[in-house]
């Protein structure tokens, strides 16, 4: 595990100052995951990103040793965006931020393309499962809808359905 992401992990809501660290991660995850989308983390995407979803989503960033090291944005249930930086990926600081998500929320939806291979298995591996499937007709891309039913609840010994 690289030594930026040892140690104390913590998940607090997103704040204006982390939107450098962000923006950086965002626009360095983005291209390793999409490198089939032309301009990816840069240019109007990167404007979007940070005119819209920084300042509209329900952000929460995980912050390692004091430097932020991933992105995860909400819009009620469904996670509009997680992006960990290249380095910190495989440490749990995503499965750390899906749970996180999953407290909050209790059931979960995200699109994810299809292309996408490593994201799909570590959203499989989270328990998410394909409900339907589209097309990005701006990128003629497909795109996955995967759900991920609200976690089950134990409470006096018994357990319980989804919240």
């Amino acid at each position: 595990m690289p030594a930026h992401v040892t140690g104390r992990m913590v998940i607090r809501r997103y704040a204006h100052t982390d939107e450098n660290a962000s923006m950086e991660i965002w626009s360095r995850a983005g291209r390793t995951a999409h490198p089939f989308i032309p301009g990816e983390g840069e240019g109007e995407r990167a404007r979007e990103m940070r005119e819209v979803h920084l300042v509209h989503a329900e952000n929460w960033v995980a912050e390692s040793n004091g430097r932020v090291v991933a992105l995860l944005g909400l819009l009620d249930a469904e996670i509009g965006g997680l992006f960990v930086a290249p380095e910190a990926q495989g440490t749990g600081v995503g499965r750390r931020l899906v749970e996180h998500a999953a407290a909050l929320h209790g059931s979960l939806t995200l699109e994810v393309y299809e292309k996408n291979t490593r994201a799909r298995g570590f959203y499989a591996r989270m328990g998410f499962v394909e409900e339907s499937r589209r097309v990005d007709e701006e990128y003629d891309e497909v795109l996955l809808k995967l759900v991920r039913p609200a976690p089950e609840t134990v409470r006096s010994g018994e357990a319980v359905g989804p919240v």
